[in-house]
């Protein structure tokens, strides 16, 4: 089975006047199915045993009224869709692929602008430092509250943006806080908007696009910001951030629409979307809103999730993985401009490192979580369990803990820029591979809960990246680069652990905890 691009997809499922009205029925719940018994992806395969104990229920269920012939299928002709998209044309699955693709690449560059904010001040301590006589690891305080609130702020996503014209120390680190708080909402319900458009085998190729402007977007802040601060004021790396918002802003208004849709009920039961001005601005929404979660029924729903033994354990692993990549951005300028007597120009070159790991990790996420897929599925009768994404994090753990260990060994050694350079980009490598797979299996396990596992994960990411922003150039300068950065690449290589345990366990603790069963997926 080869899984297909996202663009390629059954003729019907884009066409809808391939289904006639009298027709129209409620799709098979085949995600549901899949949570509990495995996915079954491809239809021409057989399964393994008669009597495989891991027999999905598609596999069970052969002999029903739900034959093969009623499963709407991919362009292969074998490739199962799930979720099975409705009869309806206003299915965001039954949507073409360049409206698809359209709102993918918003939410892509919503998702770039967060940390590109936050990170930018990481090249302007020196001129912030001198304008308000305060230490550089003083100013770096503004940064570590930034990042907290892009985390917390991802637990309610809304949108704000503004710090360009503060005119003292304290009010400018009140609106990077508040702009953290308000910033991220694509970035913590990104995942919502690729579970409604796009099909489980598309997944994976989808998420590795949208966590790749996640993960470069820290690394372009400084390096533009480095450019600019060398020519001009500070304040203009803060008014260039206001423009790109402002550009994003316009963007949803001309690309999005709201990609919600109910595949219990049928097309006659589905409530009035409104027109397309109303649901950019909510009006739709609220008119449906007795259909939808009440406030405490969002915030249990957020409960709910994180109890979930295999979400806590994910957020976990990744709190203690990721929490180095804000803690080295945010304080390596501190650190290289001794060191190497760089300059603000220099510094914003050496920055070229993460954003060309971080791209080459992309690369090689596109081909290879599918490969992994692909080399299950047929092995396996054409079925596929969700812990099988974890494998792609054996092959990315070892780049996190070895280019942990040679930052430390080459800013305490005063060993070349290259080699710091090297240390860096392999561990960037390594998050982007494992950020991509982290995303693709807690979708996998519930993917009724998408916008919540991704808000759980996106605070994970930006927490533990608070914490070290706080005490990593004081405990650098103490204890030394070589032991800070080493202890880091302990714990990280401490908590791979947890990976295994997934891999052996996560099916017995998703079966013993049960499906979310929220009342709108």
């Amino acid at each position: 089975m080869t899984l297909q691009d996202v663009p390629a997809l059954e003729k019907n499922a884009e066409s809808p006047s391939a289904h006639p009205q009298s027709h129209i029925r409620v799709p098979r719940d085949l995600e549901r199915e899949g949570e509990i018994s495995g996915y079954k992806l491809d239809i021409s395969a057989s399964p393994q045993s008669p009597t495989d104990e891991k027999a999905t229920v598609f596999e069970k269920d052969s002999a029903s009224s739900h034959s093969k012939e009623d499963l709407k299928l991919a362009k292969d002709g074998h490739t199962i869709l799930i979720p099975q998209p409705s009869d309806d044309p206003d299915d965001p699955l039954n949507w073409s692929p360049k409206k698809k693709y359209a709102i993918l690449a918003v939410i892509t560059a919503m998702s770039f602008i967060p940390d590109y904010g936050s990170s930018t001040g990481a090249v302007t301590l020196f001129q912030q430092s001198v304008l308000w006589h305060k230490t550089t690891d003083v100013i770096n305080h503004s940064h570590a509250g930034n990042a907290f609130m892009l985390g917390a702020g991802g637990i309610f996503v809304i949108v704000f943006s503004a710090c360009a014209s503060a005119p003292s120390f304290n009010s400018f680190m009140a609106f990077r806080i508040l702009n953290g708080f308000f910033a991220t909402v694509a970035q913590a319900g990104g995942l919502m908007f690729i579970k409604d458009l796009f099909f489980f085998h598309q997944h994976a190729r989808a998420i590795n696009l949208w966590d790749a402007s996640i993960i470069l977007s820290p690394y372009f802040g400084p390096f533009i910001g480095a450019f600019v601060t060398s020519r001009t004021t500070w304040r203009w790396t803060f008014w260039i951030y206001t423009i790109m918002t402002g550009l994003c802003l316009l963007a949803i208004v001309l690309f999005v629409d709201e990609t919600y849709y109910d595949r219990k009920l049928t097309k006659e039961e589905q409530p009035e979307r409104g027109t397309r001005v109303e649901r950019i601005i909510g009006i739709a929404q609220w008119r449906t809103r007795h259909m939808r979660n009440s406030f405490y029924d969002a915030v249990m729903r957020l409960v709910a999730v994180i109890q979930k033994p295999v979400i806590a354990i994910c957020t976990l692993y990744y709190l203690t993985t990721f929490a180095w990549v804000v803690g080295i951005n945010t304080t390596l300028a501190i650190f290289v401009k001794p060191l190497y007597s760089f300059g603000q120009v220099q510094i914003g070159a050496f920055y070229t490192t993460p954003i060309v790991a971080a791209a080459l990790g992309q690369l090689v996420g596109h081909f290879l979580h599918d490969a992994i897929a692909n080399h299950y599925i047929k092995r396996h009768g054409g079925r596929f369990e969700p812990e099988i994404r974890l494998r792609a994090i054996w092959i990315s753990e070892p780049f996190i803990v070895t280019g942990l260990v040679v930052l430390g060994f080459a800013l305490q050694r005063d060993w070349h820029f290259m080699v710091t350079a090297v240390g860096w980009g392999l561990y960037v490598f390594g998050i982007m591979v494992t950020t991509v797979a982290l995303q693709a299996y807690m979708l996998d396990c519930y993917p009724e809960g998408s916008g919540e596992v991704s808000g759980w994960l996106n605070f994970g990411r930006t927490t533990g990246g608070f914490v070290v922003s706080y005490f990593q150039v004081r405990w650098a300068t103490k204890l030394g680069a070589e032991s800070s950065f080493g202890t880091q690449a302990a714990i990280s290589a401490f908590t791979f652990l947890l990976i295994p345990l997934l891999q052996w366990k996560g099916k017995a603790m998703r079966k013993w905890s049960g499906p979310l069963n929220f009342k709108t997926t």
